[in-house]
């Protein structure tokens, strides 16, 4: 009876889902300011885990950590089973080119066109001959559903909703196996932004992707997040499915999911 208990506890955990992403007890501060304090999540793969909490509760520090663009103070912080405190130059690039990241508000380059703006990345981890960045280029300028005559427009010369798509080409320009998107609607009319939804669950399904994604959009959270994190008191409130989020007592998720903002669901297709 033991050996058959061990046997299924293996396959039961060979089933779960990979973590793509394991943070442990990572504490950030500003000189005396702490942001986030002994906090853990895991993020697993192909998965849409959406990250949400109230301004100032430190969303966009834990992205920017992970990232490694904020220094830590404290824990650990493993993508793709190597931790990044331990991995060496060879290992970090590997890395990089297996994340694409959409910043708030898309952070492209003014000077270059859409086309270019997309080869980024493909010019600093790639050694690819022009025509063929061209092409790749063009590829996920459509995968993102903008029109083939976006590739030669500057930033300025796109709407709201084109920025955010150009910057999710740019994202997926190395066909990453994780992306960050960081308020990837905000500022979106709500058909630009429900577009732009379905967009992100197509290449999750399509593409096989793992999405982290900060937002404060109730209806990206409804839509099309698998699990969502709340961040509280420097750490992880509570995390799970939206099912679960509206049962919490918690006040600051009770407010947030059963609030006189928010819309009730139909959660029949998410049980």
């Amino acid at each position: 009876m033991g050996e058959a208990a061990e046997i299924e506890s293996r396959a039961e955990t060979s089933n779960q889902p990979e973590v793509v992403l394991s943070v442990r007890d990572v504490t950030v501060a500003f000189g005396e300011k702490v942001i986030l304090d002994k906090l853990s999540l895991d993020v697993k793969r192909g998965e849409i885990m959406g990250f949400v909490g109230a301004s100032g509760s430190g969303k966009s520090v834990l992205l920017r950590t992970v990232l490694g663009l904020n220094k830590k103070q404290h824990g650990s912080i493993s993508l793709f089973g190597v931790d990044l405190d331990k991995a060496n130059e060879a290992e970090r690039m590997r890395l990089d080119m297996r994340v694409g990241v959409l910043f708030q508000f898309g952070a492209l380059f003014s000077a270059l066109t859409v086309m270019e703006n997309i080869q980024v990345p493909m010019r600093e981890y790639l050694d690819l001959p022009q025509k063929l960045m061209d092409e790749l280029a063009l590829l996920k300028i459509e995968l993102v559903g903008l029109p083939a005559d976006a590739a030669r427009k500057f930033p300025s010369e796109l709407s709201g909703g084109m920025i955010k798509r150009a910057a999710l080409a740019r994202a997926l320009a190395l066909d990453p196996e994780i992306v960050f998107l960081d308020e990837p609607t905000s500022g979106l009319d709500p058909i630009g932004a429900a577009e732009f939804d379905e967009l992100v669950a197509k290449m999750r399904d399509t593409m096989g992707l793992t999405v982290y994604m900060v937002t404060h959009d109730l209806d990206s959270l409804f839509s099309i997040c698998d699990r969502v994190a709340v961040l509280g008191k420097k750490r992880v409130l509570v995390q799970g499915t939206i099912k679960e989020m509206l049962a919490s007592e918690e006040p600051w998720v009770k407010s947030y999911f059963r609030g006189k903002r928010a819309r009730q669901l139909d959660l029949a297709s998410r049980d």
